[in-house]
């Protein structure tokens, strides 16, 4: 029992590391100054899940189940504290926080089912840039760095809270 206590709070403490890592690099200027993703809420939300993606895939394939869980409620526990810091009082915040969860998984699930590149630069398309077809190079761009992203990520263990996205994309393709 004892033990069980203690792999879950580290999984807690292991998961708001990570967590703090993810809103790091998802906070990156490039992402909003070069690639042209909307520097609001809504953008930056984006970017945070897409880079949650990544660290997610790899916990899972790694079966850091209790990592993983931790690195969700540390999300979720920062999406709260945005909101309240914006002012949403306690009556509104569930009803906030579960359209934040839907959006989230949902976007997960969209990028998991993404076969190939091609298919992850649509999802990119549609979730982040919203459809918005202007942005199809960026998103290709984003597909790109997310690509190999993932390819750096296979070579770690994440047994340490120092994540290695790789380089951040480029502005051109």
């Amino acid at each position: 029992m004892l033990k069980a206590l203690l792999k879950s709070r580290g999984g807690k403490v292991h998961g708001a590391e990570l967590c703090a890592a993810i809103g790091s690099r998802a906070r990156q200027p490039v992402f909003f100054a070069k690639l042209g993703v909307p520097d609001t809420i809504d953008g930056r939300f984006d970017l945070v899940v897409l880079h949650a993606w990544l660290v997610l895939e790899r916990l899972r394939e790694l079966g850091m189940k209790d990592v993983s869980q931790g690195v969700i409620d540390s999300l979720f526990a920062s999406f709260d504290d945005s909101r309240r810091d914006l002012g949403v009082g306690d009556i509104g915040i569930g009803h906030r926080v579960k359209k934040m969860a839907d959006a989230f998984y949902g976007r997960l699930s969209a990028y998991g089912a993404a076969a190939d590149e091609s298919a992850l630069k649509d999802a990119i398309l549609r979730n982040i840039y919203r459809g918005d077809q202007a942005h199809d190079s960026e998103a290709g761009i984003l597909a790109d760095y997310v690509h190999a992203a993932r390819k750096k990520l296979r070579d770690s263990d994440l047994s340490s809270t120092v994540i290695d996205f790789g380089a951040l994309p480029a502005s051109t393709r």
